[in-house]
């Protein structure tokens, strides 16, 4: 497959799903996410009759669907009753995916409030414990994604930001169900950087690599060229890597991410 063709969309809440999967096909675009959280993609309206149809369009079009779980539900919650919710809302996208024939869900490390880090973090890898196991029994598979770093001074920060946190997540949940969802931007924002956090965590678990430009500062999603990331050496060390999966576009309008694939292919075969 073309390189281009491995560059897919991140619809988001931009779009109702089915008008997505008409756009990404009209587009040319073979790989898409998509975020279930609100009108018209709220999590609980889709029921076999309107995932049937779904289903038939992915397949006709030769389109592959990922789901995308909002950052802002925190996996690593302990609070009675908000832990379980939680917990519920994981089952319910992997339900889903199953029901829409999804091949992935990208999920979170969750995020702390400084004070209760070990706290946080060991409630967020035993609800991924959790999730994966049934992911398991649904034939579903996650992806962790590594998030951006907040400010220094910041009172909330999001865990498996860095290297070493990647590694804490993955170290202790060991199935192929789990895999990686790595968001260069967000790499850009570390010390180690795009090229460190490759190498640390090689890419045999990655299965989805996420791409929007960013001056490795704050959070941002740019688009290609607006930024310092080189993209041109990143995709040498992905692909010189063997990485043969697909790409995902997040940044800016469906437009933006279209223009930027054919910028990005550029890019790449620069490379």
């Amino acid at each position: 497959m073309d390189l281009k063709d491995r560059i897919g969309i991140d619809l988001g809440r931009k779009i109702k799903l089915e008008e997505g999967i008409a756009w990404a096909a009209g587009h040319g675009v073979r790989f898409i996410d998509c975020e279930l959280d609100t009108a018209p993609n709220a999590l609980l309206s889709f029921d076999e009759k309107r995932a049937g149809p779904i289903r038939d369009a992915l397949a006709r079009h030769g389109i592959k669907l990922g789901l995308h779980t909002l950052s802002a539900v925190n996996v690593a919650e302990y609070s009675p009753f908000v832990g379980e919710a939680v917990d519920a809302y994981l089952n319910a996208y992997v339900d889903t995916a199953k029901r829409l024939g999804a091949g992935w869900v990208v999920v979170r490390g969750g995020y702390h409030f400084t004070g209760d880090y070990k706290a946080r973090r060991d409630a967020a890898v035993e609800r991924l414990k959790r999730v994966v196991a049934y992911a398991e029994r649904q034939g579903v598979r996650l992806l962790l994604e590594n998030l951006n770093k907040e400010p220094d001074a910041a009172e909330v920060h999001y865990l498996c930001f860095n290297l070493e946190e990647c590694r804490h997540y993955f170290e202790r949940i060991q199935s192929p169900n789990l895999g990686w969802s790595f968001t260069v931007n967000h790499a850009h924002m570390v010390p180690e950087g795009i090229a460190g956090t490759i190498e640390g965590m090689g890419l045999a678990r990655c299965g989805e690599i996420r791409l929007a430009d960013n001056r490795g500062e704050i959070e941002e999603h740019l688009r290609p060229g607006e930024g310092t990331i080189d993209f041109t050496r990143m995709f040498q060390l992905i692909e010189g890597a063997g990485y043969r999966g697909h790409y995902m576009n997040a940044f800016g309008s469906l437009d933006d991410m279209a223009r930027g694939r054919n910028t990005l292919a550029a890019l790449a075969h620069g490379a």
